[in-house]
């Protein structure tokens, strides 16, 4: 149908290097999420020859499902962690300049109801500008009653005194995710999808490497590497049992929980943040690709699972939250989609923190075999994460020390100007070459509402290392997210154009189908 790619065997020829039996990397990066991705592009840039193993999809888990945030924490400031803040809010500002197709300058307001809450937020946020310095997104202001009905249509009047007006970045988290592993591999490293380490080499009591198995060949590789990182996430110690049986969990998991509705329901463009619910907790109403996402919960669980469902009670807490604050309030029978994710957060062991409370930074754990773990963490943060951990592998083996370059290094798709009003836009640079692939087939739209065409699956098999249905509609583009339902109707043309692209039959579509099907019923309330 159309041929602008040269990348469809991209997949294929990076997997043939790891074959290269000779072959012993520098950095071998365990996990295609958030963390991984920002330590494996921190290694190739800085000249280490590098490779990214991901067990399913890039993003496939925690690091596709946030609140679609880049910002500082405004919290955290409660909770003293100053620190966090400033780091958060530094790595904010280098985001917006390195991903400006991806990272959005929104503006926020706090709805206060009494004086003192007033001048308490608005010392809180002047902080939070202070913090920001020169990387700040703009400055802090209390607003008028009257100003503040006029920015947040909808919003229930009753006992308010006004609002505060503040800056922080919105983005994509799993469009960034793609971007990076095209930055990883334009750098000279590889990274690919779907490919599971089943176990750690050692040489003698050292991790000297990974056995690895491609999930679509069950072809079997031993890669070889002067360092390992796990940089799983929520399964972490999943790794950790590899290296040493015996290791204690290093983890907790929160389940943070979003609900997705129409614009209907919260109408205007400025982001709405409820900086204390009836719990304690921070809840968003963030405008997202033409929807609303209200969020989040942050509820203890015991086991980290790749497709965490949402509890009725994060589901009611959220929307029972939402009706306080908004006109018309949402019912069950409105939400398009739920989502949810799970954060792994580096606590202490044997304290018995409420994970609200446990700080987000994050923590480098080496173990006696030399391998390197890292915990905690948040997607703002990814790239200081990542030059953190090449740093201590630096120091750690004895490296000669080198200088970071991803600071200010442009991620794949950067552009100048962006229209985010363009259904492409988060293509950036590559948007033109897209929207010239649509206009060839002008009746090609596969969702109207989601203005999602075909083009965008051709070119996610050949340029975005997509391999199913699941890849395309969750996180290529956002469509399970946006309105489940629409995603399921999509399902059977997606997988057909697909497996035109991967040279699979009527069967292999079929059975996408089935299995995407299954999956996004769970991101339907019933």
């Amino acid at each position: 149908m159309f041929n602008q790619s040269n990348g469809l065997s991209e997949r294929s020829d990076l997997l043939s290097q790891l074959q290269a039996t000779a072959t012993i990397f520098d950095v071998i990066v365990i996990g295609g999420g958030a963390t991984g991705l920002g330590i494996a592009l921190e290694a190739a840039t800085r000249g280490y020859k590098t490779v990214l193993l991901e067990q399913l999809d890039f993003a496939k888990g925690t690091s596709s499902r946030s609140t679609k945030l880049v910002h500082g924490g405004v919290r955290y400031l409660g909770q003293g962690d100053i620190k966090l803040v400033r780091e958060a809010t530094v790595e904010r500002g280098l985001l917006y300049k390195n991903a400006p197709h991806l990272v959005k300058n929104t503006q926020f307001i706090i709805p206060v109801y009494s004086f003192f809450d007033k001048w308490f937020y608005t010392i809180g946020l002047k902080l939070y500008d202070w913090i920001s310095g020169r990387l700040s997104l703009g400055n802090s202001s209390a607003i008028s009653r009257k100003e503040t009905l006029k920015r947040l249509p909808g919003i229930i009047p009753d006992k308010l005194a006004g609002g505060i007006l503040y800056h922080d970045g919105q983005f994509d988290d799993s469009r960034l995710a793609i971007n990076l592993y095209q930055s990883i591999v334009a750098a000279g490293a590889i990274a690919v999808n779907y490919v599971k380490v089943t176990g750690l080499l050692k040489d003698g009591q050292k991790v000297s490497g990974v056995e690895a198995v491609d999930g679509e060949t069950g072809t079997q590789y031993t890669i070889k590497g002067k360092s390992v990182v796990n940089a799983t996430g929520v399964f972490v110690d999943d790794i950790l049992k590899m290296d040493d049986a015996e290791k204690p969990k290093s983890i907790r998991v929160s389940q943070g929980v979003h609900v997705v509705l129409d614009t209907k329901f919260y109408t205007s463009s400025n982001a709405l943040m409820i900086p204390k619910t009836s719990d304690g907790r921070v809840l968003f109403a963030v405008p997202w690709h033409d929807k609303v996402i209200v969020g989040t919960t942050d509820t203890p669980v015991d086991d980290a699972l790749l497709e965490p469902r949402a509890l009725d009670k994060e589901i009611a807490f959220i929307l029972e939250t939402a009706g306080n604050y908004l006109q018309l309030k949402p019912e069950r029978k409105d939400v398009l989609s739920v989502y949810a994710g799970l954060r792994p957060l580096a606590a202490p062991q044997g304290q018995s923190q409420k994970t609200k409370e446990i700080s987000r930074s994050h923590k480098i754990v080496v173990s006696p075999s030399g391998l390197f773990t890292i915990l905690g963490g948040k997607w703002t943060t990814y790239r200081k994460m990542g030059e953190d951990m090449v740093d201590d592998i630096e120091k750690k083996l004895h490296w000669k020390r080198t200088s970071s370059v991803t600071a200010g290094l442009a991620i794949h798709g950067h552009c100048g100007e962006t229209n985010f009003n363009d259904p492409f836009y988060f293509y950036g640079s590559e948007a033109p070459m897209i929207r010239e692939m649509a206009d060839k087939d002008p009746g090609g739209w596969i969702s109207a509402d989601l203005q999602i065409h075909k083009a965008q699956v051709v070119w996610a098999v050949q340029n975005e290392m997509a391999r199913t249905v699941e890849d395309f509609l969750s996180r290529r583009t956002r469509a399970l997210l946006l309105d489940a339902r629409e995603s399921i109707r999509m399902a059977a043309e997606v997988a057909r154009i697909m497996a035109a692209e991967l040279n699979q039959d009527s069967d292999w579509a079929d059975k996408q189908v089935a299995e995407f099907i299954k999956l996004a019923k769970g991101y339907i309330i019933e």
